[in-house]
């Protein structure tokens, strides 16, 4: 899809249509976790108070700020990917995130005493968690031809992000919940964008 659009559309438009695609194939699914992790964030207030806020099928202005600027960051590091790296990072980018939602479930505790995100937890052991880390691990190994190291760097990077995510989400909502879960699969894909432009980038003034 992004060689074909690329054939027709200038670079800027084409990303700006991938993230768009991305945004509905999940069917915003992961983004509104994040805009109600935003919401349950802001301001001092109890646990409880955040968690409320968080069921609340409203988004309040947090949560829509919260969105613009983690679209428009994504958007500005997906233009600044070199387009011979496009296409592997756009395989690699939902494999990664998605795997630092499987560690965040199986690694930290969950909030609510039910919930959406509860059976999500309560499934996932030590073989679910397993089965996606070798997975990652395998992707990143097919496309290192494409990105060398890199796809095992961001890996590490990563899991770095969604381990101090998830403490601080620990904090602030006594353990984590299916909003958390989405929220640190949308930060995981910009940070992936991110961590990738400064190794191509440290690389490339090295070379």
């Amino acid at each position: 899809m992004n060689w074909l659009l690329l054939q027709i559309l200038p670079p800027a438009v084409v990303d700006a249509l991938l993230i768009v695609t991305l945004v509905l194939v999940t069917g915003a699914l992961h983004l509104d976790g994040f805009a109600d992790t935003c919401d349950g964030l802001a301001g001092h207030r109890t646990v409880e108070e955040r968690l409320k806020i968080m069921r609340d099928s409203r988004t309040g202005a947090f949560g829509v700020v919260g969105i613009v600027l983690l679209l428009l960051v994504k958007y500005v590091s997906l233009n600044n990917v070199p387009v011979e790296f496009t296409a592997a990072i756009l395989i690699f980018l939902p494999v990664v995130s998605r795997w630092a939602m499987v560690y965040a479930v199986f690694a930290f505790r969950y909030a609510r005493p039910s919930g959406l995100g509860l059976a999500y937890k309560q499934s996932t052991r030590l073989p679910q968690f397993t089965i996606a880390t070798l997975t990652t691990l395998a992707v990143a190994a097919a496309l290192f031809p494409f990105l060398s190291v890199t796809g095992f760097l961001l890996i590490a990077g990563i899991w770095i992000v969604a381990t101090l995510l998830s403490i601080y989400f620990r904090h602030k909502f006594a353990g984590l919940t299916g909003d958390s879960y989405g929220a640190i699969n949308e930060v995981s894909e910009v940070m992936t964008l991110v961590f990738f432009i400064v190794i191509w980038t440290v690389a490339d003034n090295l070379i």
